[in-house]
């Protein structure tokens, strides 16, 4: 029992150290990036046209001020390189921290290409990579990953809550590939809102932090940390109104490394309830696509739900922070679920 706590108490520590490290290193980037981003002008474009090609009045009309402002984009760069930076030097481990970090450069790679290409591009409208490429992108970075997933480490079984692992053999390649690519687009489509995807990504992580930590991974668990120590830096200058955006760069960093670690935490099933904001999110935008691709006529104002709920009258801030509230409650729900259901 006292090599158990003492165990614990030893891994806490590093979390902690790991987290305050990454928080204070991009806070330390942040004075660096912000000075890059306004004098290159790292400013967002705003886009005139949908996925279905219709004009986006309603988007362009909720948020015409905040372009007017000229916020830079592209800060994810700040975190995706303090984790990057701290998980090298101090919490390095090929079973626990490499996919997830693996996941986050990938991911991060092609979020800035996007970014870029945004940036630099002329005139308006939809500038970055095309959708498609895109999600061939991810998908292969996922199924790279879910090759050394399945070979490497040699997973092959899924958890499912009260009843027990199931073996799937190489099935779980591309289960796995599916969840990363889900999770980053998720991330990505609920990154519209000063805050929201922070906050989001900052909850998620600290809950998975705690499975992990209380599954025996205190690795993953300090990876876990230091990522929420270096979104708590973002999220000082990014709640309304924002400072910057983390940009494409930052949300497909962080979606598809928040995949990995539902992964490797043995979660899968827990992951759309931890994370039932990104999930009506996502889903709520294919709901919109479907029904004006099939029934020629839209179910929310404007997609995603946030910005219905925005163009119904509802604050941006309100909107933010009831879906904190959202994700909070449903954290909670996730670990008892994880401590009930056989996963710790």
């Amino acid at each position: 029992m006292d090599t158990l706590l003492t165990d614990l108490t030893h891994g806490m520590t590093n979390t902690f150290l790991q987290s305050l490290g990454a928080f204070l290193l991009a806070m330390l980037f942040t004075p660096v990036y912000t000075y890059l981003a306004y004098r290159y002008k790292f400013w967002k474009k705003q886009r005139t046209n949908s996925t279905t090609g219709e004009k986006l009045e309603v988007f362009n009309k909720l948020h015409a001020e905040k372009f007017k402002r000229n916020i830079p984009t592209m800060a994810g760069v700040i975190f995706v390189s303090a984790i990057t930076i701290i998980t090298l030097i101090f919490n390095m481990d090929r079973g626990q921290t490499w996919l997830p970090l693996a996941a986050l450069v990938g991911g991060g790679f092609v979020g800035l290409l996007d970014d870029i290409i945004n940036v630099r591009g002329h005139g308006q409208g939809v500038a970055g990579l095309r959708s498609s490429l895109k999600f061939v992108m991810i998908s292969a970075i996922g199924l790279a990953l879910g090759w050394f997933f399945f070979v490497k480490l040699g997973v092959n079984f899924v958890h499912v809550p009260f009843l027990g692992d199931y073996n799937l053999g190489w099935a779980i390649v591309p289960i796995f590939a599916f969840v990363v690519v889900a999770t980053s687009n998720a991330v990505n489509i609920s990154d519209g809102l000063d805050g929201l995807a922070g906050g989001l990504l900052a909850i998620s992580f600290g809950t998975f932090g705690v499975i992990a930590l209380l599954r025996g991974q205190p690795l993953l668990s300090g990876y876990c940390f230091t990522v929420l120590g270096a979104l708590f830096s973002y999220l000082w200058f990014n709640i309304y109104p924002a400072r910057f955006f983390m940009g494409d760069v930052g949300s497909f960093a962080l979606g598809t490394s928040l995949g990995v670690v539902a992964m490797l935490t043995n979660t899968l099933f827990l992951l759309p309830i931890i994370g039932i904001v990104f999930v009506a999110e996502a889903g709520s935008s294919l709901i919109q696509i479907i029904s004006k691709r099939v029934f020629k006529r839209k179910i929310f104002i404007s997609a995603p739900v946030h910005q219905h709920l925005e163009a119904t009258g509802w604050p941006e801030t309100k909107v933010t922070m009831r879906f904190w509230v959202i994700a909070d409650v449903a954290a909670f729900i996730g670990v008892f679920l994880a401590i009930a259901g056989g996963n710790i």
